[in-house]
Formats: C-alpha cells, sequence, structure tokens
C-alpha cells in the first residue's frame, strides 16, 4: 500500500436536460483527474443524471443498470493507471426499482453499490431508500467507506464505516446551497465533513456539485479533510449573487495515518 495517495474530487456541473452530454463531462473530468495523478477519485452524486426531477417517469428514464455502460466506462478510464472512482448515479435496480445510489469502480469493473438510505427532501418521490448498511470496500489503497450527501448528517453511518475500517469516507453529494450556520464562515458540508473527519480519524473527501437547475441552487462546497480535522483542499462555496463553478480538488493523503486513533502524547 503506498504512503501517500493522490485524492481528486471533481466538482461538476450536470444538466438534468442533458444526460449524455453531463456524462460526457463525468467521464472527461475522470480521465483529467487520473493524467493529474490522482489515485482514487469522487465525482458528485447523480453526476450524469441530474438532480431536480419532476416525476418519477423522468428519474427512471434516464436510470442505468449498474451493469450498464456508464460504470464500465468509468472502469475503462481507472484502467489506465490502476485508480479506485467513487461517483453517483441513477440506478436501475434488476427488479425495476430505481436508486440514488453510488458506485465504486476500479480496472476491475464494479466493486460496489451503495444505494442511499437516506432520502433527502423530494427523493423519495423518485427514489426507493436503500436497504443494506454503506459499504466498506478494501481496495489497493486502503479501505474506503461510501455514503451519500445527507447521509453525512446521521452520525451513525460515517461512525459505522469508520468502525468497519474505512480511511477514507468517499462522499458524493448534490448540497443544496444555504448560508453558513450562525458564527461560523465555512458552509455546513464543509464543517460537517471537518467534523466527521476529528471525531473517527479518517479521511472525508466530499465531492459536492455545482450552478443551479430548476430552481434550485447548490454549494458547490467540495472539501477533503483529514484525520486531525485539517481541511487539505476546498472549493469556494457559493455566494447570494454568484454561480458555483466545475473545478477539480487534488490532496496528497497518508491513509495509513487513519488507522492510528491516538490523540496526545504516547505514555502520558
Amino acid at each position: 500500500m503506498p504512503d501517500a495517495v493522490r485524492i481528486a474530487c471533481c466538482q461538476l456541473v450536470p444538466d438534468i436536460d442533458h444526460p449524455v452530454a453531463s456524462a460526457a463531462q463525468a467521464r472527461a473530468a475522470l480521465a483529467d483527474a487520473i493524467r493529474a495523478g490522482a489515485q482514487i477519485v469522487v465525482l458528485p452524486e447523480l453526476c450524469t443524471s441530474g438532480y431536480a426531477f419532476s416525476s418519477a417517469a423522468e428519474a427512471r428514464a434516464v436510470a442505468e443498470p449498474a451493469s450498464g455502460p456508464l460504470l464500465r466506462s468509468w472502469a475503462q478510464e481507472a484502467a489506465h493507471t490502476g485508480a479506485v472512482v467513487i461517483g453517483g448515479f441513477c440506478e436501475l435496480a434488476d427488479d425495476g426499482r430505481v436508486f440514488n445510489s453510488a458506485a465504486l469502480v476500479d480496472a476491475s469493473g464494479v466493486r460496489a453499490v451503495y444505494r442511499k438510505l437516506h432520502l433527502w427532501d423530494r427523493e423519495p418521490r423518485w427514489f426507493s431508500p436503500g436497504e443494506d448498511p454503506a459499504p466498506v470496500v478494501p481496495t489497493r489503497f486502503g479501505k474506503i467507506g461510501i455514503g451519500v450527501c445527507y447521509d453525512i448528517e446521521f452520525p451513525e453511518l460515517t461512525r459505522g464505516l469508520a468502525l468497519g475500517g474505512a480511511q477514507l469516507i468517499a462522499l458524493p453529494a448534490n448540497w443544496p446551497r444555504e448560508p453558513p450556520p450562525p458564527g461560523r464562515p465555512m458552509p455546513a458540508l464543509q464543517l460537517l465533513a471537518q467534523e466527521t473527519a476529528s471525531i473517527s480519524r479518517v479521511y472525508v473527501a466530499a465531492c459536492d456539485r455545482g450552478g443551479s437547475e430548476r430552481g434550485l441552487a447548490f454549494q458547490g462546497a467540495s472539501v477533503i479533510a483529514a484525520p486531525d480535522g485539517a481541511i487539505l483542499s476546498a472549493a469556494e462555496p457559493a455566494m447570494a449573487d454568484s454561480e458555483t463553478t466545475a473545478q477539480r480538488l487534488l490532496a496528497d493523503c497518508d491513509l495509513t495515518t487513519a488507522l492510528d486513533k491516538r490523540t496526545g502524547q504516547a505514555g502520558l
């Protein structure tokens, strides 16, 4: 296992009305991140379909099976260097249900699919809730736990991933724009990532999306946090009169440090 692993968060701006173009954008960003040396790449929630669906039928129309060409294309990009990819997609299950899912993919193909357990706001209109616990997946770089967006507000899920051995929690997100908490300059997503990392002494990579969609503006506050709570890389959040854009975060992380849960000085 290498000492330093380069993690990328590819903050994108999907277009719900053009899913083919959104899928091409995600693959291009993934390829660019890998060329920049990224060994673990995190993409946003629903990064190829968009988020603000108008009906369950619209979500179903763009849903893809985990065995389909979308995730195969991510595996093809990963195979160039042996990278690992975690990204969100609209999943059509074998039984016909539609899920807000995240997949972990490497050169061998799909290693894990997590179906979002905690559906936010109107999401239950379009998606079925997941039924299985959030997974921890062993990779050549270390153990990666997977959640999706709103899941980070449920500490039992993130703590469960840490107790399951996760050294990195990867969190595809579509975080709506909101003012920072009173007295705190950072947006809630960045604060939650920082606090989750510090509490369980793991790395957290939360990859948000930017832009706006059908009246819903997104925060664009992607962040990579270290086990001591330090912010290693963060995107500038949206302001009241501005749009967040696509951008890439990079951070070189020693995932072995997440195996040491001690604080203070040994022997005291």
